[in-house]
């Protein structure tokens, strides 16, 4: 039986994991193991939601034993740290519980076919005190944790004697891609949600401030330039501060030290700018990696060092024909790439050759919360581009979100699942409190 080893439960992972298990696992032509040190899944694009409280992260995770189960392919629990290629197997090391007791011993993993899917870590460029002080939005813990801060912060300040301290109350957020301008428009809203529940001490207007820090000229530095446009208008209308081309040198317990000297006092602050490979993959197994970590990889997806090894998402550099960039790290291009493998392990148990991945931008949405959602949709019919807003552009950015639950449960479960959502809303508060 063909061994197919996916180490990585995202969105990509996890979508290849359940389709290879539905259409071999079942039937017994292979086996599918999924190696995943989460428990849960989480769309990664809802964590600035998470983050700002908008949405309880429990209504939305997925439980991987239980996908394992109903979709025919193994749960591994650990954490890949080694490659033997030779031996064709993976090395897994030891997981512990919060008392420090083992869960799982170090293991060694056989395949067959191993397709790398572990996604990305926030790149804080060595910036001092980015580690310590600055919380990265990669997993569903680390925006639980910033929400609670937040929360606790406003709790504090409106418990205390003295009056809110310069910076107390101020968001930092450095990074003005999707997620940092997203979580900003987010945050403007939650914050003062937050406030409005009884904590009278703090004045929005007057406590309460949001900076988002972005080292490029403009916000939205990798997305068309009218969308950025209309994004930067909407947040200024909220009151968003926004410094482009402005670099940061230093973070600190009491705020960000900018590369022109300035200092921006803040008690929270979260690091959204730039992404690379995770660490382990540098020189992992002697695969060729590129300088932000990323496995190389040729059209095909198969790592250019060993073709019994793929890799795709966002820890993946495919190249693009006619381009100098390679394929982009979005959630669109995770989401295809899973596809086209899916094909590719049906050429492999075939012995049929494999066929080069091409990447299709879809176009690029951003959403503000409930003021508003802009972006840009690919007419192909057309040969171009057009930009979309307001109620049009939130409804294709939440059917982004409903076509991944398709690729894990089925369009028909989906469809039905999100119509009963419409019906049976709980009485709650706005935002999550706790």
């Amino acid at each position: 039986m063909h061994r197919i080893v996916v180490v990585g439960g995202g969105a990509a992972g996890l979508e290849l994991a359940t389709r290879l298990g539905n259409q071999h696992g079942r039937g017994g032509r292979a086996s599918v193991t999924l190696v995943e040190r989460a428990r849960t899944h989480l769309w990664k694009p809802l964590l600035h939601a998470v983050a700002a409280g908008a949405i309880d992260r429990g209504q939305h995770e997925l439980n991987y034993l239980a996908q394992a189960h109903w979709h025919h392919f193994t749960y591994c629990f650990g954490e890949m740290t080694g490659l033997d290629r030779a031996a064709r197997e993976i090395e897994l090391g030891a997981t512990f519980d919060e008392e420090a007791r083992e869960i799982t011993p170090a293991s060694r993993l056989g395949y067959d076919t191993l397709i790398m899917a572990v996604g990305s870590v926030t790149n804080d460029f060595g910036t001092p005190g980015a580690a310590e002080y600055a919380i990265p939005l990669e997993t569903p813990d680390q925006a639980t944790r910033f929400n609670r801060r937040l929360i606790n912060a406003c709790l504090r300040a409106n418990s205390q004697s003295e009056p809110v301290r310069p910076g107390q109350l101020h968001v930092a957020i450095i990074g003005a891609g999707a997620t940092g301008t997203e979580l900003a428009a987010e945050l403007h809203q939650t914050v003062r949600a937050i406030v409005a529940y009884g904590l009278d001490r703090i004045v929005p207007e007057r406590d309460i401030r949001i900076i988002l820090v972005e080292a490029a000229p403009r916000i939205l530095p990798a997305l068309p330039q009218r969308i950025a446009d209309e994004t930067m208008r909407l947040l200024r209308e909220m009151g968003v501060e926004v410094r482009t081309g402005t670099r940061v040198a230093e973070v600190g317990a009491e705020g960000i030290l900018l590369a022109d000297g300035g200092f921006l006092p803040c008690e929270l602050i979260v690091w959204a700018a730039g992404v690379k490979g995770p660490d382990f993959l540098h020189e992992l197994g002697g695969l060729e990696t590129n300088r932000i970590n990323q496995l190389v990889v040729e059209q095909t997806l198969r790592t250019t060092r060993d073709p019994a090894i793929f890799a795709m998402g966002d820890c993946a550099a495919c190249p693009q024909p006619g381009q100098a960039q390679t394929v982009p790290p979005r959630a669109q291009a995770a989401h295809q790439m899973a596809s086209h493998m899916v094909g590719q392990v049906e050429r492999i148990l075939n012995g049929r050759p494999l066929e080069p991945f091409v990447y299709k931008d879809f176009g690029s949405l951003v959403s503000l919360g409930e003021y508003s959602t802009v972006g840009s949709l690919m007419g192909f019919l057309v040969g171009r581009s057009f930009f979309v807003e307001g109620i049009f552009a939130r409804l294709m950015y939440r059917s982004l979100y409903q076509m991944h639950l398709a690729a894990l449960h089925g369009r028909a479960p989906t469809l039905w699942r999100y119509w009963l959502s419409l019906f049976s809303q709980r009485p709650a508060p706005r935002v999550k409190l706790h």
